[in-house]
């Protein structure tokens, strides 16, 4: 059977770990509720099927990838098709995404995939619930903690670009970033090393303030830098407000020591600037 991809949720990561794939000869089966998401996956070379809506085509895939979040009232993914998932024991990788949240808050202090889940956030509570019902399953799993995810038209720069970026100072505030491109070579390197009950924290090396990075973003485009603000009294949504209630240092030490993975950007820097390089190449008269 030819390698083939079924992305349960077929969002920003997996759109980037599907071009990796699709260069290697692979056939990617991508899920999507929306009519023009399909389309589009379509023309990136993915086959794109509405669901929910019938059962998953699961006989015709090797591998297995969800992205999609938990509800309140649980894994919406199991819900739906969880029997049917269970019993699909021919599946060579199973990886599910999840986010760092499930660490809880550390008051800045480093974590690592051995450290006790303390998520106090309900959307680190919802997550960790999920992945201990994905575990429950018995499949090739695994679990790759994802810390905040930027990219292409997603993160810093554009933020600062709508007017909706925000230089909120917390004292001791650090978050954990990671480019998608990095997300897709972790997740091909999981694939191509299957370790089954492995759990990944997938991160850059450096660990750094929120304000920093909103700071460097409009510094990097050339615009005023937003004046800084209190947590307190800043105007924020409550999710983003509950990015604020944990602070940590994520360690990405398993996924270079037992993946191999090199990371293209090892830091905000790096990636915002390889952001605005590739940019400028789109935008070039000699651009194809």
């Amino acid at each position: 059977m030819k390698n083939t991809l079924l992305s349960i949720g077929h969002g920003f990561s997996a759109r980037a770990l599907a071009r990796l794939l699709l260069g290697s000869g692979w056939r990617v089966i991508g899920t999507t509720r929306s009519v023009e998401k399909a389309e589009a996956l379509r023309g990136e070379g993915v086959d794109a099927l509405r669901w929910p809506g019938g059962p998953l085509p699961l006989a015709e895939a090797t591998h297995l990838l969800v992205s999609v979040a938990p509800v309140e009232s649980g894994d919406p993914v199991l819900e739906l098709a969880g029997d049917q998932i269970g019993a699909a024991r021919h599946l060579k990788w199973a990886g599910y995404l999840s986010t760092t949240a499930v660490y809880g808050d550390h008051k800045g202090s480093w974590v690592d995939e051995t450290t006790p889940l303390a998520p106090t956030t309900e959307r680190g509570k919802a997550r960790a619930r999920a992945e201990s019902a994905w575990a429950a399953l018995g499949l090739p799993l695994h679990i790759f903690r994802l810390a905040g995810i930027y990219g292409p038209g997603r993160g810093p720069l554009e933020k600062v670009r709508r007017g909706t970026a925000r230089r909120i100072v917390k004292k001791g505030q650090v978050f954990s970033r990671i480019h998608v491109e990095d997300i897709a070579a972790v997740l091909a390197a999981s694939i191509e090393r299957p370790n089954p009950g492995a759990i990944y924290n997938v991160c850059d090396d450096e660990p750094s303030r929120p304000d920093d990075v909103i700071e460097h973003a409009a510094r990097l485009l050339g615009v005023p830098v937003p004046p800084a603000v209190g947590l307190d009294s800043a105007e924020v949504s409550p999710m983003a407000r509950s990015f604020y209630a944990e602070s940590k240092r994520v360690r990405n030490n398993r996924i270079k020591d037992e993946l191999g993975v090199t990371l293209k950007y090892p830091d905000y820097r790096s990636g915002l600037a390889a952001l605005l390089d590739a940019e400028a190449d789109a935008d070039s008269p000699n651009a194809c």
